[in-house]
């Protein structure tokens, strides 16, 4: 039942303005009536009897003088079993359950319940009658899929609270009563497995936010290596149009050693979330070797739909994501693509005729981002488990320019920053992620000073390979050739990676360690070639097969067949013998 009224007074777009007839909230949640349809709305801002909402649906038809009804509730979302498998709209509208009913081109005012009563789940008690209880606090389990999903006291009932009854265990909807609590007042209050929760409120019901320090394995040899992510850490992936974010993005969701993957499609292009749309279904599980929708959600709010519903759909991501941390799971939230959400924050500053920032984006825009990415996080609840939701967000700046405001707001809050290089995509080097202006912050899967090692390399060969665009080849001497020829061998065979190669796709934390440490011995060592035409037919035929040598199952037959082939061909070309390359190696990374 609504508690506000009010007509509307004005249209600019996605923004509608109204006159209420008693006070309403920041964030509150009202629907405009117009043509027998509740467009859902939020209210973004307030002067006296005066409010401006953003509207999540097109405006189209809305009138001055239609009728506005506020719930007093938060724009919020549903909470409980079921969430798992599911496709969303930016306002947690289950989409294929709304395109049965409505057929392909969805009806506006048209919502349904994330979670409906069909639902059922069999439900094993764990607080017992007399139990003292507080928000967050377990009180029965249900099966979803490979997890157990706890079923707890909902977060928004604060203060203490005394168990007078739980169901058995057996069979129930999500709307089936499963518990009765009594307040400090002597109130019985029912519960159900299924509460609602304020999406731009973070849940905090823990004892210790933890530093994120344990790197989150993806399986992509460049990014565990030299540009490490940590669980409950947060990095970014800026680059420009068709460099791959989006591939990149689903290689990580697949072979991530996480629990739960949430995409947030907040703005993208339809082709490319119908894409996913697609995939992921078809895509197995390297874990489960099921699906891969068993353990995804996917919040889906292509570019063509309203942008206000962009906002909705990254803080909705971001709640179920929390949700599921507070059950001591690992989360990955990938949102694709933050530049779209702050080009809808830009539209509805200009309409609400505010100062305009840096390229008129709003002047708020990096505290937005930054409370954003804050949500991320590792987390000690106060029975000892640990939960982590790690953010990974995709940038799309205009002509790739890192230096525009949204790029540049992202870079100063995340961990990790894996810039997306235009020439590299370009060469079909993938992942196109450039190792020479990509950082991070945390610790990967080997040692930091092996990394540093690597990338000095890295650094000189690039810079010869500089030299040689203005002085050719033939102005080289052989030394500065021979590093450059390193550089290059490095990065064809260890940071491109073949994602459509079984055993390639995916490189194992052990593998990564072992490979790396072969390759840094070649980087070490001296080479007895005698001229340039050598060097590089030398390189040439050491890649090849070093790729044969990624193509092949980890220590398997053939693995040790192709790495005594490598290590007879490379011992025979250096300087010096196995043993004393191995004296340089602990010499320079020991101690």
């Amino acid at each position: 039942m609504a508690n506000s009224k009010g007509k509307v007074i004005g249209v600019s777009g996605n923004m509608v303005s109204a006159e209420c007839d008693s006070s309403v909230r920041m964030n509150e949640v009202g629907y405009i009536i117009t043509g027998g349809k509740h467009l859902k709305a939020e209210v973004i801002r307030i002067r006296g009897s005066k409010v401006e909402m953003q509207v999540f649906e097109m405006t189209r038809g809305i009138r001055i003088g239609d009728d506005v009804e506020f719930t007093d509730d938060l724009l919020s979302v549903e909470l409980g079993p079921g969430l798992l498998t599911q496709i969303f709209d930016g306002l947690q509208n289950p989409l294929p359950q709304i395109a049965r009913k409505c057929g392909f081109f969805l009806e506006r005012g048209f919502y349904l319940s994330a979670l409906p009563e069909s639902l059922e789940f069999d439900f094993t008690p764990i607080a017992k009658p007399g139990d003292t209880v507080v928000r967050g606090d377990t009180l029965g389990t249900v099966p979803e899929g490979i997890f157990t999903h706890k079923i707890m006291v909902p977060f928004n009932m604060y203060g203490t609270y005394t168990v007078e009854s739980v169901v058995q265990a057996g069979k129930y909807s999500v709307r089936h009563t499963i518990a009765q609590l009594k307040d400090e007042n002597g109130k019985s209050i029912p519960v159900t497995m299924v509460f609602n929760w304020p999406v731009k409120r973070p849940i905090d019901i823990y004892s210790e936010r933890l530093r994120p320090s344990e790197a989150l394995a993806t399986k992509i040899r460049i990014i565990d290596t030299l540009v490490p992510v940590a669980k409950g850490g947060t990095y970014c992936i800026p680059g420009p149009f068709g460099a791959g974010k989006t591939v990149l993005q689903q290689i990580t969701s697949r072979h991530a050693e996480v629990d739960i993957v949430i995409i947030a499609a907040c703005g993208e292009r339809a082709g490319e979330v119908v894409e996913t749309l697609r995939e992921f279904p078809e895509l197995t599980d390297p874990r489960t070797g099921k699906t891969l929708m068993e353990r995804t959600v996917i919040v889906c709010n292509t570019s063509s739909m309203p942008v206000a519903a962009r906002e909705a759909s990254v803080y909705t991501a971001v709640t179920m994501a929390e949700y599921y941390r507070q059950m001591g799971l690992h989360v990955l939230l990938l949102a694709d693509s933050t530049s779209r959400w702050a080009q809808a924050m830009r539209e509805m500053s200009g309409r609400l005729e505010e100062i305009p920032g840096e390229e008129a984006f709003p002047a708020y825009l990096e505290s937005v981002i930054a409370g954003f990415y804050e949500r991320a996080g590792i987390v000690r609840f106060k029975d000892g488990t640990i939960g982590s939701v790690t953010i990974g967000g995709t940038v799309s700046p205009a002509g790739g320019n890192f230096e525009e405001p949204v790029t540049q707001a992202t870079l100063k809050v995340v961990g990790a920053f894996h810039g997306l290089s235009r020439e590299r995509s370009d060469a079909r080097r993938y992942p196109a992620i450039h190792p020479l202006d990509s950082w991070s912050k945390y610790e990967g899967a080997v040692e930091p000073h092996k990394s540093r090692y690597v990338r000095s390399v890295l650094f000189s060969g690039n810079e010869v390979d500089q030299m040689m665009k203005v002085v050719g080849e033939e102005g080289t001497s052989l030394d500065d050739y021979i590093v450059y020829l390193k550089s290059e061998f490095v990065d064809s065979v260890y940071l491109q990676q073949n994602a459509f190669d079984a055993v390639d796709a995916a490189t194992s934390i052990p593998r990564q360690r072992y490979i790396f440490n072969f390759l840094v011995k070649i980087l070490l060592a001296s080479f007895t070639l005698p001229d340039k035409a050598s060097a590089r037919s030398y390189f040439n035929q050491l890649r090849q097969r070093f790729l044969d040598l990624n193509g092949a199952e980890w220590e398997s037959d053939n693995f040790k067949k192709i790495e005594k082939e490598l290590e007879d061909t490379f011992l025979n070309t250096v300087k010096e013998t196995r043993e004393e390359l191995n004296d340089i190696f602990k010499s320079r990374f020991t101690g």
